[in-house]
């Protein structure tokens, strides 16, 4: 599996080479610097440590710092792991935007926005109780009845219920690269990808 990290930026659209009006996300992936190489005998698994963002060394903590001094790189803000990675790599090395070609398929993961504690209405889609009417008022965005009172006398586990929205951690998958822009290392990809704008997210293949 190789991936790389990123940024979003943002939502754009652009023609496709048919003519087709198409909405695309850019996120500003990499350049990401190979921190650590973990293998097989050393680490008990393969797997490619990459580091992105900077980061001021006042902000880095000693164990933090000498572990970039180690792979010869300065202080970064996020560091993942991409297990199984096919290319080789050794510390101190930059991972850009060419292991990715225009028109092939890759999953993305983001952290999806937080909304809050919310209630059934926005969070599960119920649509209420109804209208207000025979003495029924303040309730049309109410969960109604959430179990039984004599036989059961609990709520039964996973009912749908108001509560903390958003935050969550999604895969979105089969987003086609439609563009590539090295130079700034922008990457273009169909659909939208979760997070807000700015927020960091992780491009696989």
């Amino acid at each position: 599996m190789r991936g790389i990290i990123g940024k979003k930026i943002g939502m754009t659209s652009i023609f496709n080479a048919d003519g087709k009006h198409v909405p695309c996300t850019i996120i500003e992936a990499g350049p990401c610097t190979v921190t650590q190489v973990k293998t097989q005998d050393t680490d008990g698994y393969n797997a490619l440590q990459l580091a992105f963002g900077e980061k001021k060394e006042k902000h880095t903590t000693q164990a933090q710092q000498g572990h970039f001094d180690k792979s010869g790189s300065t202080p970064k803000k996020i560091i993942k792991e991409f297990r199984d990675y096919s290319l080789v790599k050794n510390a101190g090395e930059v991972i850009t935007l060419e292991i990715f070609t225009e028109g092939e398929k890759v999953d993305v993961v983001g952290t999806t926005k937080g909304k809050g504690f919310q209630g059934v209405v926005k969070r599960h889609g119920f649509s209420g109780v109804g209208q207000q009417s025979h003495g029924q008022h303040d309730r049309q965005r109410a969960p109604g009845s959430i179990g039984n009172s004599s036989d059961a006398s609990r709520v039964f586990k996973g009912m749908r219920m108001a509560g903390r929205m958003g935050c969550d951690q999604v895969k979105v998958k089969g987003l086609k690269v439609l563009k590539i822009f090295p130079e700034k290392n922008y990457i273009l990809l169909s659909g939208c990808v979760p997070g807000f704008n700015g927020s960091i997210v992780y491009v696989q293949k």
